[in-house]
C-alpha cells in the first residue's frame, strides 16, 4: 500500500507541470463515482482470486492527476512477488503507438509523408506481388500472383491496409506462405526481416483490406532508413529518454531487474498457434516497432498523458495538436473503400487512425465516449485516450488468453463508474 501510495503521489508531483497543458473538457467530463470504482477494484480481485491471472496494475488519469490505482495480486505465482509500480510488462502491440509518434515526428518535419510510397526508403518493396487464392475442380487450394495496382504507401502501413499479416490466424495460401518463411530465423535485424517480408506476396491489394500483421515493423524500418539509426536509438533520443521513459525497451538489459518481469500463469503463455510469449531477457536484434517492446505502467503513463494534452508533457512539444488529432481519426470509414477483414480487432464502433483504434459510434446500451481511442497488446496489456473526459486509462497484465474478455468487462465497470 505504501509503495503505491508513493508511486501515485510521484506520478502527480511530475504531472504538476503539464495539468495546465491537459485537455479540457469542460463541464461535460463525467467523473467517477467511489462505489463505482470499488466495483472495478472488486472485478479484478476476483479474477486474481480464481486463479485466472497472477497479478495487474490500473491506473486511471483524469485531469493531469491520478484518480485510481492499485496494483493487484503477484507479477509471478512462481515467485509470489507482489505486484508493484516497478513491474515490466510485454507491450507486445501497445508498442504500435510509439513507433507510430516517431514517425509522425518526421512527417512533421517533411522528412516522410503518408502518401509515400515504402519503396521510396525500402525499394524492395517496389517489385511486390499480391498472392491471390483459387480452388481448382477439385477444390486444392493454389496461389497465383497479381502485380500491384497501386504501391504500398506510409498511411497503409500505419492503418493496417497494407497487405501485410501476421500469418498465424486467418488461414488461406497466403497466410501459410508467411507462417512457413522463417521470417525469424537466425535472429535478422530489422533490415533483413524487412527484405525477406519484400519477397513475400500481399496478402491483398495495398489499400482495400484492413489486414493486421507486420506493418508497424515495416514503418519500424522506414524510421531507420530516414534517421541513419536503428530504431530503439532514434525512439530513446528523441520519446523515450526526453518523456522519462526509463525502462521502455526491446528486453531487460538490467540483470538485476528481471525479478520485476510479469509472468502470466504458467498454462497461459500461448500468444498464437505458433507461438508462447517471449523471453524479455534476451536481446533480439529484431527491434519490433509492431510488438517488440517492455516498460512499466508509469513509463506509458507519461506516454498517454503527452497524448491526451495534445502532443506535449512537461514543457516539452512532440507533436503538434493537429496531428495528434490526425492520428486520432478514422482513417479506415466507407470513404476510403476500405474493407474490413472477419478478424477485425477494433470492433463494429471503431475505426481506425493512425496506429490506434477510435471510436466512431456508441456502443449498444453503453453512453461510451465518441473520439476515444486504444490500443492493446497480445499480452494483456490496454490502454485508452478518452479526450471528451479528459482521462486516460492503462490495465497492465499478462494474460494472452483471457484479455479480450477482461478488457470488454473492465472497461464497462469503468465507464459505468463514471455514469456512462
Amino acid at each position: 500500500m505504501h509503495e503505491c501510495r508513493a508511486f501515485v503521489a510521484a506520478l502527480a508531483v511530475a504531472l504538476v507541470a503539464t495539468v495546465a497543458q491537459a485537455g479540457s473538457a469542460g463541464p461535460a467530463a463525467h467523473s467517477f463515482s467511489a462505489e463505482g470504482l470499488a466495483k472495478v477494484s472488486d472485478f479484478v480481485r476476483n479474477e486474481v482470486a480464481a486463479g485466472k491471472i497472477p497479478g495487474a496494475i490500473l491506473l486511471l488519469q483524469q485531469h493531469g492527476k491520478p484518480v485510481y490505482y492499485e496494483n493487484f495480486g503477484v507479477r509471478d505465482v512462481a515467485t509470489e512477488l507482489s505486484m508493484s509500480a516497478d513491474t515490466i510488462f510485454r507491450l507486445y502491440s501497445m508498442s504500435k503507438p510509439i513507433t507510430s509518434v516517431i514517425a509522425m515526428m518526421l512527417v512533421e518535419e517533411g522528412k516522410l509523408a503518408l502518401t509515400d510510397p515504402v519503396s521510396k526508403y525500402i525499394p524492395a518493396f517496389a517489385d511486390m506481388k499480391v498472392g491471390v487464392e483459387k480452388r481448382g475442380d477439385e477444390g486444392k487450394a493454389t496461389m497465383t500472383l497479381e502485380p500491384l495496382k497501386r504501391q504500398v504507401t506510409i498511411e497503409d502501413l500505419m492503418r493496417h491496409t497494407a497487405g501485410l499479416p501476421y500469418g498465424y490466424y486467418g488461414g488461406g495460401v497466403v497466410n501459410k506462405t508467411y507462417a512457413d518463411a522463417g521470417l525469424f530465423d537466425n535472429d535478422p535485424d530489422n533490415a533483413e526481416f524487412t527484405a525477406r517480408l519484400a519477397a513475400l506476396p500481399l496478402a491483398e491489394q495495398p489499400g482495400t483490406q484492413w489486414d493486421y500483421g507486420h506493418s508497424t515493423d515495416v514503418l519500424g524500418r522506414v524510421i531507420e532508413v530516414i534517421s541513419g539509426k536503428p530504431l530503439f536509438q532514434v525512439e530513446k533520443e528523441r520519446l523515450l529518454g526526453p518523456l522519462g521513459m526509463n525502462e521502455t525497451a526491446f528486453y531487460v538489459a538490467d540483470r538485476a531487474k528481471w525479478p520485476l518481469i510479469a509472468e502470466p500463469m504458467p498454462k497461459d503463455r500461448r500468444i498464437s498457434p505458433v507461438a508462447e510469449v517471449r523471453d524479455p531477457r534476451k536481446p533480439l536484434r529484431w527491434e519490433s516497432g509492431g510488438g517488440g517492446m517492455v516498460g512499466t505502467v508509469g513509463d506509458y503513463a507519461r506516454f498517454s498523458q503527452m497524448l491526451l494534452n495534445g502532443g506535449s508533457y512537461g514543457g516539452k512539444r512532440y507533436l503538434k495538436p493537429e496531428t495528434i488529432a490526425l492520428m486520432a481519426s478514422d482513417h479506415s470509414g466507407p470513404e476510403t473503400g476500405v474493407v474490413r477483414d472477419k478478424n477485425y480487432y477494433p470492433g463494429p464502433n471503431s475505426g481506425f487512425g493512425l496506429g490506434f483504434a477510435v471510436r466512431i459510434s456508441v456502443p449498444p446500451n453503453t453512453a461510451w465516449p465518441l473520439g476515444e481511442y486504444r490500443w492493446d497488446g497480445v499480452g494483456g496489456t490496454f490502454f485508452f485516450i478518452d479526450p471528451a473526459d479528459d482521462l486516460f486509462g492503462i490495465f497492465m497484465v499478462q494474460t494472452p488468453s483471457q484479455r479480450g474478455r477482461i478488457q470488454q468487462e473492465l472497461k464497462t465497470l469503468i465507464y459505468q463508474a463514471m455514469g456512462r
